[in-house]
């Protein structure tokens, strides 16, 4: 919603005292705006590696449930890319979301393969979420300067493998994944 002009003129004229009561109470009501200036004012941006770090802990944990379904395992891994989503909004952490997107996908495989390994309706929802996240990932990564490339070659290349052998192969074809990245 844009602001009418004369509404914005009228909040630059206000007391400094009376903009930072609603400026306050403002933030108050956006969460992760809260957050985002948690990070760069207090934080100063300096605690981007524990955030991953609290990431990474948390995809650990919940792939190591060992989900009953297919389904289930999409459930986790959709509510992993959330928190990293969300890292993302606050933090501006691009590097950090391709990172933490392939150790997502890898570990869930890692821990969860055996409900991933053949095609059929059960599988279905969960290998077109993966591959969909492999291609969003690849993308993302490829927009990264090029020297990090050397850094997800291996990861990258480990999911293709995943993706392109499994349930989700399917899905790959139709997304023109590769076999195989080349930094």
């Amino acid at each position: 919603m844009a602001l009418d002009p004369e509404l914005k003129k009228a909040i630059v004229r206000m007391p400094g005292t009376e903009k930072d009561k609603l400026l306050l109470r403002l933030i108050a009501k956006d969460a992760v705006l809260a957050e985002r200036l948690q990070f760069e004012l207090v934080e100063e941006g300096k605690t981007i590696d524990e955030r991953r770090g609290l990431i990474r802990d948390f995809i650990d944990r919940t792939a190591r449930l060992h989900a009953d379904t297919p389904g289930w395992l999409m459930m986790d891994m959709r509510t992993a890319s959330g928190y990293i989503s969300r890292h993302l909004k606050v933090t501006k952490d691009k590097y950090g979301e391709v990172e933490l997107m392939l150790y997502m996908l890898n570990t869930f495989y890692d821990n969860n393969a055996h409900l991933l390994q053949k095609y059929n309706s059960r599988t279905d929802k969960a290998a077109e979420y993966v591959a969909k996240r492999t291609e969003q990932v690849l993308k993302k990564a490829v927009k990264l300067d090029p020297d990090y490339y050397v850094e997800f070659v291996d990861d990258i290349n480990k999911l293709l493998g995943w993706v392109t052998s499994t349930a989700s192969a399917h899905y790959a074809r139709q997304l023109s994944l590769p076999k195989e990245w080349l930094a």
